[in-house]
């Protein structure tokens, strides 16, 4: 565990937990994840597939408002529970965004770092999820705090998009923990070094 990701001995992980399709994108070039929907109970996921001890949910503004849109959330923000219960969730952002009636969210700008206390003492002991993009997981993994990488592979192919987690990691900073068939996905998790 990094320097920054354990100062404090109880805190949980911080996770980046995302599907992808073969080729490392996480959507499409439209930002749709229809392509992920399609595939075989795509848009039911198998209960193993999604982190259970996060207490806390992070997103960059691309996927809050893919989320939004998606779901007619802001119409109906019952279906904001839908996905993320009652967990905060942060949305890292430089734009004012609307949030669903009810929903615990929080807006914050400035770099990871700045914010990682906030995000720690939200979480309690809990795990932190970062839900995506790839660029914001990618900003944790810069500051030493990503402990995580989960991907569950869709067997979908893509001519271009949102890549995976746009950094260059050396495998002697990823170790496979489980490589597991899940239905139709591969699911594969990585602990991060420092």
């Amino acid at each position: 565990m990094s320097a920054v990701a354990g100062s404090v001995a109880a805190m949980g992980r911080i996770l980046f937990d995302t599907a992808t399709s073969v080729n490392g994108f996480i959507a499409d070039a439209q930002n749709s994840l229809a392509w992920l929907f399609a595939v075989e109970n795509g848009e039911t996921p198998d209960d193993t597939l999604l982190p259970h001890g996060a207490t806390v949910l992070v997103e960059g503004s691309t996927t809050y408002e893919w989320v939004l849109a998606e779901s007619d959330i802001l119409a109906n923000p019952e279906r904001w529970r839908e996905f993320h219960g009652d967990r905060p969730t942060f949305v890292f952002t430089t734009r004012d965004l609307p949030a669903p009636e009810g929903a615990d969210v929080t807006f914050v700008r400035g770099d990871v770092a700045s914010v990682l206390p906030r995000l720690r003492e939200a979480a309690g002991d809990g795990d932190i999820w970062v839900v995506g993009g790839g660029d914001l997981a990618g900003q944790f993994l810069d500051v030493g705090a990503l402990d995580e990488i989960a991907v569950s592979v869709a067997p979908v192919f893509l001519d271009g998009g949102a890549p995976l987690l746009p950094r260059r990691i050396e495998s002697d900073r990823l170790r496979l923990r489980s490589a597991d068939a899940v239905g139709q996905f591969a699911r594969l998790v990585y602990e991060v070094r420092g």
